[in-house]
């Protein structure tokens, strides 16, 4: 239910006043004229991934995300966050959000959140979940504005993304998104041929080695899955972390009918990566790299904690690779 309130508003005057827990309290209505000021100032109660109950504004305006899915969802869902966390292993937002959320500022890496950065910002809302290590400073992070934790570690890429819409307000946009979603993934399957039910190896490479990535039921595993691909037996079941790395003695168990292949960037990055990979002992003798299948991919968006913008991409990528 909701109930109107009046903003909260107050000057962040000390970052180190934060950290020590403080109690700050942030505008939620913003001044450009959008929306009725009823609108703006009032709030609703949810319960987050973590069973806390959160009164979060009903139209937040300064948003900040503090991991990789949660950036990705509010940009599918047209919010222009203000402070986001840097991509897995690049400085700025992964690149393949780079376009979307260009006017957003990096407070925070998937380690640790930069606390008076974040202040600064006086956000509204602050969104983030267990993919990041700021999952443990979610009381200090109250401190400066209403937080939610939208899921827990290794949770159902579609359901994490449905309750960061539910966070902010917008749970009939996301239904949308994903009912476009599973039905081009059904379009997709229907066209495999000769490809349905390959063998699809995903790894990313890095320090002139590959590592696993993309099990369990991320936007990865769970669209492969959907479409009835399979995974090498080194890839199958949920990932014992965020990457399983793979020891050069062992390269055969990264193939399959077909590899697709990045790093933690672009797919400019990838390339530069394969054609290291292509002077590596044995790699020219993997059935992929012999067959012309390795694929080169917008590794940000693949080898990361993603949302339902990587989703697409992932999916855009193997229709044009398996289902042309």
């Amino acid at each position: 239910m909701f109930r109107a309130r009046a903003p909260r508003r107050a000057v962040l005057t000390s970052a180190a006043a934060v950290v020590s827990g403080a109690l700050f309290l942030t505008g939620c209505g913003g001044d450009d004229g959008s929306g009725s000021a009823a609108e703006e100032s009032s709030t609703r109660r949810i319960t987050d991934a973590t069973g806390r109950e959160v009164e979060v504004p009903s139209a937040p305006q300064k948003v900040v995300t503090l991991s990789e899915p949660t950036l990705d969802a509010a940009l599918a869902l047209g919010i222009e966050t203000v402070g986001a966390t840097a991509g897995r292993g690049q400085t700025g937002v992964s690149t393949y959000l780079a376009d979307k959320a260009s006017t957003a500022q990096v407070v925070a890496t998937v380690a640790e959140a930069d606390m008076e950065k974040l202040a600064a910002l006086q956000p509204d809302l602050i969104l983030l979940d267990e993919t990041t290590a700021v999952k443990s400073e979610v009381s200090k992070l109250e401190a400066i504005a209403p937080t939610v934790v939208t899921a827990k570690l290794n949770e159902d890429w579609k359901k994490a993304f449905t309750a960061t819409a539910d966070a902010l307000n917008k749970e009939t946009e996301a239904e949308k998104i994903l009912t476009d979603f599973d039905a081009d993934v059904a379009a997709t399957k229907e066209k495999l041929g000769d490809n349905a039910g390959a063998v699809v190896s995903v790894i990313r490479w890095q320090n002139g080695a590959p590592s696993v990535v993309g099990k369990g039921v991320g936007h990865v595993g769970s669209t492969l899955s959907t479409l009835g691909l399979a995974r090498p037996k080194d890839q199958q079941g949920a990932s014992a972390g965020h990457s399983e790395p793979v020891s050069l003695e062992k390269l055969s168990t990264i193939d399959g009918d077909w590899l697709f292949f990045g790093t933690l960037g672009d797919r400019a990055d990838g390339e530069r990566a394969y054609a290291e990979a292509q002077k590596v002992a044995n790699f020219n003798k993997l059935k992929a790299e012999k067959d012309g299948h390795v694929v080169v991919i917008e590794g940000s968006a693949w080898n990361s904690a993603g949302g339902p913008l990587a989703a697409r991409i992932v999916l855009d990528d193997l229709t044009k690779a398996l289902a042309p």
